[in-house]
């Protein structure tokens, strides 16, 4: 039987000087970024209507939007939404404050399994958390509102109760078992493949699971069961609550359709189906800016045995899963936030290990990051000639249009980055970790310069408000997925017309002073003169109209001249009598 390792314990302020610099520096870039402007559609504003309806309607046990049973998400990340509305009151400054909350507490655990895996080298855990905050992708998805990266804190809560530590080497079995079930009331049944393989093959990394393999399994398997039981202690009483419809997508239908191919539902949902292959597509995206440093992947092709439990811990996690996660149907890039986490584990694990056992190519300027630097310093350039590009008319787009003004300043900032990781030397992989991050972060401040007005709903929304006060009915040409509740602060449901002429007729005759929504591919110069209100959306348009006046125009009968003329927004965020 092996020993449980004795180091001697980080005192307490020890522990707060481990967390120097790089909390400090990512609580204040994710703050920065995350309120720079406002909630992302439709990511942010579909969680907040729900949070909103349930709040409003008074549905604490059903997550509900537009009127509606939610069945795609378990009540948790609502919850804690609800809690910090009843102290705080309603705004969407708590659930974004929440949600770097969640992102701070994802770089502790990812260090502090570090220090657990890997005892015997303290560069782990403070490397770590550099890395993980390095990532782009995961940067900016921790902007949204959304359910994944409280999904990630359960995840690495529960394998960190997993990993042996520095006085107890036997898992803590309850600890494991509430966090999954609460990573299972944050995102349901998918919280179980993020845990199960380093749990399942724990032989494979850990001596306590060698050594004691029946209460290895039998524990794991009652503090799986703990979780279940903490699902099922919600999700039967809302499946009774919520119907039998809403029982049985939320018991069956919501899984299994993202899961098979072929699974039939009576309502259309969120399958997001995908090739088997399309995560390995997508790894240069998931894993800038590593995907760009040679001696990240020179560190994981050198691997060799003997590797040490804490390698063997990444492997069991992050292999098995991610193959997994291929083979499901639906996918997401954000599906697999977690075992980003764990890809970096690895990834800082094999540095380690090239610089213990190659010291020269852990050392030499050729592996370095200077391929990300002449790219920064190549993007520099670009920024730098893009108002020159465009004013040629040798480049146009809504993007390289949208971001000559301001490109030249933000050119300055590449170049900077670009230089820095230039430079040879010790701390490159946190010079690295600091230009990811600032780099990130400028790209966040020119996207909300420049593109942010094309994403921005509050003049719809609130519009949309002022109509319902005044009694006006509202629909929607399509499938309305709760864009406007939240900042609109809507209370009925919007009625979906599918772009169907019959059933618009129908809804101009039930509400003759009703409004619809619709979201054109481009402007009907009709809309310039009947409209109340056009508004850019992405690359397309929003465009909201009196519901008699459209019925009438899809009749082919003239309608009335309007009181007044719409109100038009134009793609820069600044409104105009005259199409944009």
């Amino acid at each position: 039987m092996s020993q449980p390792v004795t180091l001697n314990p980080y005192s307490r302020s020890e522990h707060l000087r481990s967390l120097w610099p790089w909390l400090p520096l990512w609580t204040v870039a994710a703050l920065l970024a995350i309120f720079a402007h406002g909630p992302m559609p439709l990511y942010s504003t579909r969680t907040l209507a729900v949070a909103w309806e349930m709040w409003n309607q008074h549905h604490w046990l059903v997550p509900y939007i537009n009127g509606e049973p939610y069945s795609e998400k378990a009540p948790l990340l609502f919850w804690l939404i609800h809690a910090g509305w009843f102290v705080f009151g309603v705004s969407d400054v708590w659930p974004r404050v929440l949600e770097v909350i969640f992102g701070g507490i994802e770089l502790v655990l990812i260090s502090l399994l570090a220090r657990r895996l890997f005892p015997t080298r303290p560069w782990m855990a403070k490397a770590a958390p550099w890395t993980l905050l390095a990532l782009s992708y995961v940067f900016l998805f921790g902007l949204q509102v959304m359910y994944d990266v409280l999904l990630a804190v359960w995840a690495l809560g529960a394998l960190l109760c997993l990993a042996p530590g520095a006085r107890r080497e036997q898992p803590r079995w309850w600890l494991f078992g509430l966090c999954i079930g609460f990573g299972l009331l944050t995102k349901g049944p998918v919280m179980l493949l993020h845990v199960l393989f380093p749990w399942l093959l724990g032989p494979l990394w850990s001596d306590f699971a060698r050594t004691h393999r029946a209460r290895w399994y039998t524990c794991g398997a009652l503090a799986v069961l703990l979780g279940l039981a903490m699902l099922l202690a919600w999700a039967v009483p809302a499946g009774f609550a919520g119907g039998e419809a809403y029982m049985h997508r939320l018991l069956f239908s919501q899984t299994a359709a993202r899961v098979i191919h072929g699974v039939q539902t009576a309502e259309p949902l969120q399958s997001h189906a995908r090739p088997v292959l399309w995560y390995v597509l997508m790894l240069p995206l998931l894993l800038f800016p590593f995907i760009g440093w040679p001696r990240a992947w020179v560190a994981l092709a050198t691997l060799r045995k003997p590797l040490e439990p804490g390698l063997r811990f990444a492997l069991c996690w992050v292999v098995p899963t991610f193959i997994v996660f291929s083979l499901v149907r639906g996918k997401q890039l954000y599906y697999l936030l977690p075992e980003l986490a764990g890809t970096m584990l690895l990834l800082c694990g094999a540095i380690a290990t090239l610089r213990e056992r190659r010291p020269q190519l852990a050392n030499t300027g050729w592996l370095g990051t200077w391929p990300l630097g002449v790219g920064s310093l190549a993007f520099a350039l670009l920024l730098f000639v893009l108002p020159n590009l465009v004013a040629g008319n040798h480049l146009h787009g809504e993007w390289p249009d949208a971001c000559a003004p301001y490109s030249r300043y933000f050119a300055v900032v590449f170049l900077l980055l670009g230089l820095l990781l230039l430079l040879r030397g010790r701390g490159e992989l946190r010079r690295l970790a600091v230009a990811g991050l600032v780099g990130t972060l400028a790209l966040n401040a020119l996207f909300t310069l420049t593109m942010w007005p094309r994403y921005e709903l509050r003049p719809t929304s609130e519009l949309l408000g002022a109509a319902e006060q005044a009694g006006q009915t509202v629909g929607y040409l399509g499938n309305y997925e709760g864009q406007f509740h939240f900042q609109g602060r809507l209370i009925r449901p919007i009625e979906e017309l599918h772009n169907n002429k019959k059933q618009l007729v129908a809804f101009a005759q039930a509400h003759p002073d009703g409004l619809v929504v619709g979201h054109p591919s481009k402007i009907d110069p009709l809309a310039l003169r009947y409209a109340l209100l056009v508004q850019p959306f992405r690359s397309t348009w929003l465009v909201v109209w009196p519901a008699a006046t459209l019925a009438d125009l899809r009749s082919g009968t003239t309608p009335p001249e309007p009181v007044q003329p719409p109100q038009v927004y134009t793609v820069d965020g600044g409104r105009s009598p005259t199409l944009p």
